[in-house]
């Protein structure tokens, strides 16, 4: 037995299950919960239960947005001759920051047979319907085996549109995750991205 009321073994279990955080971080953050008044510890609950009614998928792009559509979405100063084809809405900040321009698409994951996630499974249908008018469509995915089978089946299943496509150019690591790359990295790959043939 731990000591500790089961309320906030509750809490210290719940910050466990978060990505990266550790039982002694879980820990260390359920204690300080306890140390904050009230006020914080109702707006923080509130903020909580208001991601689970507020916050939505944006029905062009997928990526979370607290109404129908994104604020990049609903953008008219954006190119909209651009898409860019990232993994989880999370990556959109990253080439948020980069200073891209253009539109994004998110699929909602990457193909992966041994994880039971097929192509049928993405947001891949959505993308067919957004490609008229489009000059080029870039994917910004990963280099893990999962990336790699995902890019594959998108370039060989747009190749007959005639729309150039093209990915981040070498720099990132092979087998590496886009959210662990530094923003000069990412930035410079970015920007000499290769068109595929």
């Amino acid at each position: 037995m731990s000591g500790l009321p089961k309320t906030l073994e509750k809490i210290i279990d719940s910050f466990s299950r978060l990505p990266g955080i550790g039982k002694k971080t879980a820990q260390r953050l359920g204690m300080y919960i306890m140390k904050m008044d009230n006020e914080f510890v109702s707006d923080f609950a509130n903020a909580l239960l208001e991601i689970e009614n507020n916050i939505y998928s944006c029905s062009i792009c997928n990526n979370f947005s607290d109404s129908e559509t994104c604020s990049i979405c609903s953008d008219p100063t954006r190119s909209s001759r651009m898409i860019c084809i990232v993994e989880n809405p999370s990556d959109i900040i990253l080439f948020e920051n980069t200073g891209f321009n253009g539109f994004f698409h998110v699929l909602g994951g990457l193909i992966s047979p041994l994880d039971g996630v097929s192509p049928e499974d993405l947001s891949i249908k959505t993308l067919l319907d957004r490609i008229n008018n489009i000059d080029e469509i870039i994917l910004a995915i990963g280099t893990s085996i999962e990336g790699e089978a995902t890019s594959l089946y998108l370039i060989n299943l747009l190749k007959p549109f005639n729309i150039k496509i093209s990915r981040l150019s070498q720099g990132l690591p092979v087998g590496g995750y886009l959210e662990y790359i530094d923003k000069a990295t990412l930035e410079k790959s970015f920007l000499e991205r290769v068109e595929i043939n």
